[in-house]
């Protein structure tokens, strides 16, 4: 239990670190943001409210007292990756633009599976 703990929580703090750097990327109108939303279509302001939203589920996922707000976090990671993935494949992005949202994807279900197990484990012993 202690392992799963473990690894649960380092899981965890990098993938909250790794959508704070972006959150924070975003709130501060990093060029390559702009880019990326000139790119495809969407207006400026759409990065502050993402970078809102990642750093309040950073700070969701790092949380353990409210289960459900964690696991509404978890959520809308998945949406944001999974929009990202299909904001690139409609403006006909190349696979190596494809790849990034869903590797993001792949990352953040390592903290939710082993989050689900270490709270499975809890609630048997």
């Amino acid at each position: 239990m202690k392992k799963l703990s473990t690894w649960y929580w380092i899981a965890t703090i990098i993938f909250a670190l790794m959508m704070i750097m972006d959150g924070i990327g975003g709130l501060t109108q990093q060029e390559a943001g702009k880019e990326v939303l000139k790119h495809l279509g969407y207006p400026m302001y759409l990065l502050i409210i993402v970078g809102i939203a990642k750093l309040l589920g950073a700070i969701a996922i790092l949380q353990t007292r409210f289960k459900a707000i964690k696991e509404w976090a978890f959520a809308g990671f998945t949406i944001n990756f999974i929009g990202a993935f299909a904001s690139r494949a409609f403006v006909g992005d190349g696979l190596s633009l494809l790849i990034p949202p869903l590797v993001a994807l792949a990352i953040m279900f390592i903290p939710y599976i082993l989050w689900k197990k270490y709270e499975r484990n809890v609630k048997n012993s």
